[in-house]
């Protein structure tokens, strides 16, 4: 949180003029060729975003399944919030289709602002699901297949953000390229995940082992 508010603070400093030395004068093109400055803050920036999301699931959960549910519950709420607060104090996005760069680790992700809206919807239907089951000592069933098939659908999603990346900080911003691969991302992601709710209510016995990878049951009683 300390380092967030520092790189806000440099921002500040170079928008309002207080640090010249990270702004080049002149025309249009100079300016834009000092971007660069900011980009290693920008990306240590993001990087303690995560950070914190990490954190706070790591305070929330009982055990890692947990942990993780409540990580994905506080990042689909942070990206949410982000584009609302933006809309409400600058009128921005005008619209769902109105192009974002989304992230810039390990290359910049670039999308229309519904793409990422819709997974961060996702992330918080299936992290409150995932912990709420798991709270009430309710079974969660994570094969290795499912959870492949669950991170392979993460990583489509990835893919789809970074296929314009250079088209579009080159300025052209064409339809996204990346629809067709985003939508197969998604819906193998909640489709898979889903299917880890196809079980029994009964709870589990107490002090049962918390799961295996082969397919065991997963609770939230512990590691």
């Amino acid at each position: 949180m300390g380092y967030l508010e520092a790189a806000v603070v440099v921002y500040l400093r170079a928008a309002l003029g207080l640090a010249p030395e990270l702004v080049g004068a002149g025309d249009d093109v100079m300016r834009q060729a000092t971007v660069g400055t900011f980009l290693p803050a920008e990306v240590a920036r993001e990087a303690a975003t995560l950070v914190m999301i990490a954190a706070v699931g790591w305070l929330a959960g009982r055990s890692r399944v947990e942990r993780l549910a409540w990580a994905a519950v506080v990042f689909g709420t942070w990206d949410i919030i982000y584009y609302a607060g933006l809309w409400i104090l600058l009128g921005w996005p005008e619209s769902p289709a109105t192009w974002d760069v989304l992230f810039l680790i390990p290359a910049p992700w670039v999308g229309p602002v519904i793409a990422p809206v819709g997974v961060s919807v996702a992330l918080i239907g299936f992290g409150l699901a995932v912990a709420r089951r798991l709270r009430a000592g309710r079974q969660l069933r994570l094969g290795r297949a499912r959870l492949l098939a669950v991170v392979g659908g993460g990583a489509l999603v990835v893919v789809s953000f970074l296929v314009d990346g250079d088209r579009v900080l080159a300025g052209e911003l064409g339809p996204w390229s990346g629809w067709p691969i985003y939508a197969a991302g998604m819906t193998i992601g909640i489709v898979s995940a889903a299917g880890a709710f196809r079980v029994g209510s009964a709870r589990l016995p107490a002090g049962q082992d918390s799961g295996s990878a082969a397919g065991g049951p997963v609770r939230g009683g512990g590691e």
